[in-house]
């Protein structure tokens, strides 16, 4: 398996951004909208429908209106994304942070206590 591998969400990103000839800040004002890649076949302007913004201001337009601002502070790739977050799992180990919490917990129960069941009724 290539370390440089890739995962699957992301992809469907890089894809997406090749396909309709976004750039990497258009991608990432896409993902913090919210927007599926999936669906932008149909936002896309093929040049038939003339009332259709392109894809680009499209999109530039939602975030926009949804954020006051016209892009992001701090435009990151899908790849450099993708390379963090590997190397941040490679340093914990892939381990994530409810393994540590649960490791702590007690699951024994206290002798001679008994649990309270039944309140209020008599």
């Amino acid at each position: 398996m290539p370390k440089n591998r890739i995962p699957g969400d992301l992809q469907v990103w890089i894809d997406a951004r090749k396909r309709f000839h976004l750039s990497h800040a258009h991608v990432q004002m896409a993902r913090e909208l919210g927007m599926n890649p999936k669906g932008f076949g149909k936002l896309a302007n093929h040049r038939q429908e003339p009332w259709k913004l392109p894809l680009p201001q499209f999109i530039e337009r939602l975030y926009h209106k949804r954020f006051g601002k016209e892009c992001p502070d701090v435009v990151v790739s899908i790849e450099e994304r993708a390379r963090r977050t590997a190397a941040k799992k490679a340093k914990t180990g892939g381990r994530s942070g409810s393994q540590h919490r649960d490791s702590n917990r007690s699951c024994r129960r206290t002798p001679g206590v008994v649990p309270v069941t039944g309140l209020g009724d008599k």
